[in-house]
């Protein structure tokens, strides 16, 4: 009962299945469910690409503006391929069915581990530069920036929880809150810039670390690629969205695209005309912020929104990966308890897993977001690549209205993507992306496993040419340790199951024998009594012997062995320690053993 009311008060009262329409998404709020990761990446992207090519001096840092643009370009390109992937699989278009419908089971399982991969560091990543944008705010709380970062992850799996409605309108707020802050940081910095009002924050020179080479260059790209994650989530949940769900989907994926954009774009021209230098302890976005604003109320109001957005990007995670286990789990390449709705109509299981393996890399990396950034971005370019070229594949089999062009575009998509997957993998191999490369195959492998064992477990389980059972031989024993109200019970009860039942005993003590066999004469009902011996003291390896005595093999005959186990009941959870547990020993100790059935008798004490 306790279990329950606390289930209740964490999850919310069950909701039925007829309501699961209703718990649509509108466009507004979609755009905070399924855009927030996306959108919150433009609070770091800049930052990681300065970081990079500050390593070439501060000359370097002069072309990040022209690796953004090379971003935003792809960015586009990949927009445009997912709103045609949208229309394709109205259902959910997500890279996974799409490379694993177009292109075999094989590149859906490479896309559907990449994807995961990518989930769980999208929810690390966001969190831990979230906890960074308030210690940035609140320098005191730095080195509690672990504890933070975990309570962070538990409050946004406690809301998805609660139901997809409720979640959305959870992080509405934060993510039009920082839409609306950043777009002011953006436009009050270029007009300042256009009026010639900028001062550089600092005039202090970096020297090179290194020279500045096109592999440097590549690995700044790199890095800013992160601003775009996300970019897949909403194709993956078109079913979410309220009717028409392609049309609704595919509005909300160009809103997606202009932001980021825009955002992204405005704040590395920032960057560079405010000559901003990463530092250790404070964001690029907030050094940004107290140049324009000082340390006033609206600056608070920046990190607080920032902190929010990418605290809650997470969210994006928490809707996509659930839901993409759920189809691996359906179609039988992971556990099938994926697939289950919880009680407010969500995929709770996945979101608790999901949960736990961010939780553990923030612990593992110490709540950093530089020593995540390497391990980012590798699975979701595979993941685009594979879904474009799927995409290609697919208009070319249906060559329907304007399957050319459709054809080019996502061609292109694949190509480029292709290209980056190749660049981010070389680039940032040494720097940690070796683990996510390793990653990828050790979870088709396990996909794949699943799936030979399900397909073995419904191979022995078909009544495709089963003959039909054997003739089975029936014995029904009692273990008992001593004659009591709950023996008596079971004794009852097994007398039901066969006339023939026997009762067993194991003697660790002649004197006790003698005193427990008086006892069942009188209360034993006529069922034989079978005494063994135990030199050793010991009770289950004489009741096993036994048991496979009984079970020897009798030409085609089954012998069936039925073991009903008498066990009192303590009225309080904390009696339990009392008393020695020998009937939940026998269980153990039979639970796999074929052909015997275990029946558990159970006598509740009142007090």
């Amino acid at each position: 009962m306790e279990t329950s009311l606390l289930k209740r008060f964490v999850v919310g009262a069950p909701m039925p299945l007829s309501l699961a329409r209703h718990e649509r998404l509108s466009k507004t709020v979609a755009l905070a469910v399924f855009a927030s990761d996306a959108l919150s990446s433009t609070a770091y992207a800049t930052e990681e690409i300065l970081r990079v090519l500050v390593l070439a001096g501060s000359a370097a840092l002069g072309l990040a503006i022209w690796v953004a643009v090379a971003i935003a370009l792809l960015l586009i390109v990949v927009a445009i391929s997912y709103q045609q992937t949208i229309h394709a699989y109205p259902n959910g278009g997500g890279s996974y069915i799409v490379a694993r419908v177009n292109l075999g089971p094989t590149p859906g399982l490479v896309a559907a581990a990449s994807l995961m991969i990518d989930y769980v560091l999208t929810v690390a990543v966001s969190v831990a530069a979230g906890v960074a944008a308030i210690t940035s705010a609140f320098p005191a709380l730095f080195p509690y920036r672990v504890t933070l970062g975990v309570a962070c992850i538990a409050v946004i799996a406690f809301g998805n929880l609660r139901g997809v409605r409720e979640s959305g309108r959870i992080f509405a707020v934060p993510t039009y809150l920082f839409i609306f802050t950043f777009g002011a940081l953006v436009l009050t910095g270029l007009i300042r810039y256009a009026l010639g009002e900028v001062r550089p924050l600092t005039e202090t020179v970096v020297h090179p670390a290194t020279t500045l080479s096109g592999f440097l260059v590549l690995r700044a790209f790199a890095s800013g690629c992160t601003a775009m994650t996300g970019m897949e989530a909403i194709s993956n949940g078109v079913p979410a969205f309220k009717e028409p769900e392609a049309h609704n989907a595919a509005v909300t994926s160009r809103w997606m695209a202009g932001i980021l954009a825009v955002l992204f774009l405005g704040l590395t021209l920032l960057a560079q005309a405010y000559r901003v230098v990463p530092v250790e302890h404070e964001t690029v976005v907030s050094m940004l912020g107290r140049a324009l604003f000082g340390r006033g109320a609206f600056y608070y109001l920046i990190q607080a929104a920032t902190a929010l957005i990418l605290i809650l990007a997470a969210n994006t995670s928490f809707a996509g990966f659930p839901r993409l286990a759920s189809l691996l789990s359906q179609d039988r390449y992971a556990p099938r308890q994926f697939a289950k709705r919880g009680d407010r109509l969500v995929f709770s299981n996945g979101i608790v897993i999901l949960g736990a393996f961010a939780a553990l890399l923030i612990i593992a990396f110490r709540g950093d977001t530089h020593a995540l950034i390497p391990l980012y971005a590798v699975g979701v370019f595979i993941s685009f690549t594979l879904s474009q070229a799927g995409m290609v594949r697919h208009w070319y089999r249906e060559r329907g209205a304007g399957w050319r062009w459709r054809l080019l575009i996502n061609g292109a998509g694949a190509l480029l993507t292709g290209v980056v997957t190749i660049v981010i993998a070389v680039t940032k191999f040494t720097h940690g992306a070796w683990i996510v490369v390793l990653l990828v195959p050790i979870l088709v492998l396990m996909f794949q496993t699943v799936n030979r064992h399900y397909a073995l477990v419904a191979d022995q389980l078909s009544l495709e040419g089963y003959g039909g059972p054997p003739p089975i031989r029936h014995t029904v024993l009692v273990p008992i340790g001593d004659v009591h109200r709950g023996v008596v019970a079971a004794v009852q009860y097994a007398k039901l199951l066969s006339p023939e039942a026997k009762a067993v005993y194991v003697e660790t003590d002649p004197a006790a024998t003698r005193a427990l066999e008086e006892k069942w004469i009188k209360w034993g009902m006529g069922v034989p009594l079978v005494i063994l011996t135990s030199p050793y003291r010991s009770v289950l390896t004489p009741l096993l012997e036994y048991i496979d005595h009984l079970q020897e093999e009798q030409g085609e005959v089954r012998r069936v062995v039925t073991i009903v186990l008498p066990e009192f009941i303590p009225h309080r959870w904390w009696q339990h320690l009392l008393h020695n547990q020998t009937a939940l020993l026998i269980k153990g100790a039979l639970l796999f053993r074929k052909d015997v059935i275990v029946t558990d008798v159970p006598y509740h004490l009142a007090h």
